[in-house]
């Protein structure tokens, strides 16, 4: 069994730890769990890069750990040459506490392995960083960012060229110099004035900013409307003390929106994010000031973006005078509905065009796309899976992307960024919103009219948190009994098929028969229903939890609703679950 405690020790015994970092050590090395769940394994380094609880230790974010793993892809860098490292890295960080230390960090140890940075002055959206990759040609990026995870997170994403999340390629080189790089003393680095003397560290403009705005406000296809809509439509913003705040309010002002309302507490910078138990615009509970802003100015839309403003919540007055959450499932689909429709009208839609979607993503975001004149197209969770096939798209001339999404709240409208993009979607989301708003219509409205045209589709996403390391185990065995021994009934409706996206097998309960799924080598099961249900199920790639995904459809609400209801009790009560 590791020595944990022998680690620590090690830590204490190094002499580079400051009087703060010493100090938290010293409180907790007698706590024989804390020091295992600090030292029991390094952070891991995958495609999505690092995310992990700030402190000190193994298995903490902190600046070790940041410059471990910023020295391994400064050497990946070197790897191509004098080129690639004048191309530079651009750096980019959110508003979570240490998120500036840790980009400056990254940027001194690039600078100290001859790699030019351009550095954010402040934080901003992770869409821009992905756009100024590609604006400047660099070879790669940083991204000091937790998104949506609590307060006590920190996170270290990477980009490459393409301004794309890392390829497993290149991220399985990052993690093995990452592993023989020693976390005290194997970084290269100068300082930050010093780099800053000598060029290697270049501070982005102004320009940056409106070169990425403008390019947003180029996605929208129905302009018009707003400039319509501009005297009555009221909208509140909130970027959960996070990076939106720098771009959003002057983008949706820029394309028109008059009566704009950023709910103040929240447009100040705050890594303890202390309006908001949690800053996930997925949780309705996160809007509670918006909502009470939105009563005092009378406005029927709220736009929200997380932290990093990477992922988007709307939340809609109802009928009966309160907000409800448009689900990211919902939102895609009215966005694709609004873009294709709209370029179709007016002969701006590529006669290739493709609609990108995951395969836990409601499947009426199918449905409206090839009735609109695209193809859509099913990846595995992960910008990174849409990214890649968009970029085969580049190279083979086949299609042409107009969106891309996921069910949890991330969209991306047109290619000119390659990540979750929540300002170009509050954008088109205000276009949205200044549409139906002409026609009395609320975006529910518009809604149940694509429910009576297409079908009546429900979706609904549980998450069962399994956290520690006992909960890496737990999380490991439910998916092992669930491949072992699945259920055949779920629900009182049988199980017709189990597809398993890690084998690449798909097998007919029935007959025992099997043929290979579309994609494979992923950690996900669906179970396929008689009844046309789909149940997925997967551990998150960012959190201590495993999601279980139901998509099901009826021919009308009442049904749907009972239906949705009936699965998601009977998925509660699985033995695995349970």
């Amino acid at each position: 069994m590791p020595d944990y405690s022998a680690e620590c020790e090690k830590w204490l015994a190094s002499g580079v730890l400051t009087a703060e970092e010493r100090a938290e050590l010293e409180r907790v090395k007698n706590d024989e769990e804390e020091i295992k769940s600090r030292f029991f394994a390094p952070l891991e380094f995958g495609t999505a890069g690092l995310r992990g609880v700030m402190g000190t230790g193994l298995n903490r974010m902190n600046r070790f750990v940041v410059s471990q793993a910023t020295q391994a892809l400064a050497e990946l860098i070197v790897s191509h040459g004098e080129e690639a490292q004048a191309r530079g890295c651009v750096i980019c960080h959110d508003c979570r506490n240490n998120s500036r230390a840790f980009a400056e960090r990254a940027a001194c140890v690039m600078a100290g392995n001859g790699v030019h940075v351009r550095l954010f002055p402040a934080m901003r959206p992770t869409p821009e960083l992905s756009f100024a990759i590609r604006k400047y040609g660099a070879i790669a990026g940083i991204n000091i960012t937790a998104s949506h995870n609590p307060r006590e997170y920190n996170g270290y994403k990477v980009y490459w060229e393409d301004g794309a999340q890392l390829v497993p390629d290149k991220a399985e080189r990052v993690a093995a110099v990452m592993a023989k790089t020693d976390i005290f003393h194997g970084a290269a680095t100068i300082g930050y004035d010093e780099a800053r003397e000598n060029g290697l560290i270049e501070l982005l403009g102004r320009d940056t900013d409106e070169a990425f705005i403008n390019a947003a406000l180029a996605q929208l296809v129905e302009p018009e409307c707003v400039a319509k809509a501009a005297d009555t439509l009221k909208i509140v913003y909130t970027p959960f003390h996070g990076a939106g705040g720098t771009v959003v309010p002057e983008a949706l002002e820029k394309m028109g929106v008059k009566q704009l309302y950023p709910v103040p507490e929240q447009m100040r910078e705050d890594g303890d994010f202390s309006t908001v138990q949690s800053p996930n615009p997925e949780n309705p509970e996160g809007f509670a000031l918006s909502t009470a802003l939105a009563d005092k100015v009378g406005a029927d839309i709220i736009i929200g973006t997380d932290p990093d403003s990477d992922r988007i919540g709307v939340m809609v007055r109802e009928k009966s005078g309160g907000f409800r959450l448009v689900s990211g499932n919902q939102l895609g689909v009215l966005l694709i509905h609004h873009i294709l429709t709209n370029r179709r009208e007016k002969g701006t839609l590529p006669a290739n065009a493709a609609v990108l979607k995951t395969i836990v993503t409601t499947d009426m975001a199918a449905e409206v796309a090839r009735a609109n004149g695209a193809e859509c197209f099913e990846t595995f969770t992960g910008f990174k899976y849409m990214a890649d096939l968009m970029k085969r798209f580049d190279e083979d001339g086949s299609y042409k992307t107009v969106f891309a999404y996921e069910e949890s709240f991330g969209c991306l409208i047109g290619d000119f960024v390659r990540d979750k993009d929540a300002v170009t979607s509050s954008v088109l989301t205000a276009e949205l919103a200044a549409h139906y708003a002409l026609r009395g219509m609320s975006l529910f409205d518009a809604l149940d009219e694509l429910y009576e045209k297409y079908g009546y589709y429900f979706e609904k996403t549980l998450n069962f948190v399994m956290p520690g390391i006992d909960g890496m185990e737990k999380r490991r065995a439910l998916m092992e009994s669930l491949r072992a021994k699945p259920p055949r009934k779920i629900a009182g409706i049988e199980v017709s098929a189990l597809r398993d996206y890690l084998s690449g097998l798909e097998t007919d309960m029935a007959t025992g028969k099997t043929k290979t799924t579309p994609l494979t080598g992923s950690d996900v099961l669906i179970f396929v229903m008689q009844d046309g249900t789909k149940l997925a199920v997967r551990p998150s790639g960012t959190e201590p939890k495993i999601k279980m995904y139901i998509l099901a459809k009826s021919e009308d609400k009442e049904s749907g609703e009972k239906k949705l209801e009936a699965y998601e009790q009977a998925a509660k009560q699985l033995p695995e679950i349970k």
